[in-house]
């Protein structure tokens, strides 16, 4: 059986984007698109006034035809499932019943709405599967498969849970170059913590062994601001982040290193959920 990836999807161009992203970065593995589509009920939470740039469609199954649509254009085997069950209920479902490798969900660029999708999309999805995570910006390039990607650590370590490691099959099906951002607001200096952040990396078995990686150290008083100036650097293509689980369900998104990144990000962003215990803070754990 083919692996999957599942996309929370609506009819919104953010939507649309991320689906287009989940399908590429999961082709070499052929891996199935499985479209998750939450209608409101009575007991799930209602997307804002803000999303009214969907289109309005009467019921059901023309939204369901809608979504189908967009998976033929990709010519991906596509499955569509209309919820009205919580999100957080609703995707556990999904991932019981799929398995996806990893779950995708697309940012619009208004701040006040990424709020509102990480608060009650993003960190209810996580919560409920503790899957990896991609975040795609409205404004994203057009997909491709990543031949440049960037990982940004700190150098506290970190062990990757279950879900995260079973994505290492697919990040080495894009034969992918691998640059290690390390970025401290500290004035020591880098040498020993960029190095044990490069072994944190290797030792992480995300990548093949034989993975050559480039470490890239940085001292900027504001870390989010020197992971997003990494990815300006000759054409990245995405960025993967490691969401320490405690802290990353118990801390305010607005506060966070990672909510700075997703703000001003060009580029998608991939969550690896880490096994507890953690540092308390998402990675990097700078807030």
């Amino acid at each position: 059986m083919n692996p999957s990836v599942l996309v929370l999807a609506n009819l919104s161009d953010s939507a649309a984007q991320a689906t287009r992203w989940a399908a590429v970065l999961g082709a070499p593995l052929q891996a199935r698109l499985e479209l998750l589509h939450l209608c409101s009920g009575p007991e799930s939470d209602p997307e804002p006034a803000t999303l009214a740039g969907i289109h309005a469609y009467n019921s059901q199954a023309e939204t369901a035809q809608a979504l189908e649509a967009l998976g033929h254009q990709l010519a991906m085997p596509t499955g569509v499932t209309i919820s009205q069950e919580p999100l957080a209920e609703a995707v556990a479902t999904a991932v019981h019943q799929h398995h996806p490798l990893l779950l995708a969900l697309g940012l619009s660029e208004e701040h006040t709405l990424l709020d509102h999708l990480m608060h009650n999309r993003a960190l209810p999805a996580l919560r409920a599967t503790h899957r990896p995570l991609l975040l795609v910006p409205e404004d994203a390039p057009e997909p491709r498969l990543p031949r440049r990607v960037v990982i940004a650590v700190d150098a506290e370590p970190f062990q990757l849970n279950a879900a995260a490691r079973a994505l290492a099959p697919l990040m080495a099906a894009w034969h992918s170059s691998y640059t290690v951002v390390h970025v401290t607001a500290a004035p020591e200096p880098l040498a020993l913590s960029s190095r044990m952040a490069l072994a944190d990396v290797r030792a992480s078995h995300l990548l093949p062994p034989a993975t050559s990686l480039v470490l890239q150290e940085s001292h900027h008083p504001i870390p989010a601001t020197g992971i997003v100036e990494a990815l300006y650097g000759p054409r990245i293509d995405l960025l993967v982040l490691i969401a320490r689980t405690r802290s990353f369900l118990g801390r305010l998104f607005h506060r966070s290193v990672t909510a700075q990144v997703l703000r001003h990000t060009p580029v998608p962003v991939l969550l690896l959920p880490a096994e507890a215990p953690e540092i308390p803070d998402w990675m990097p754990s700078m807030s």
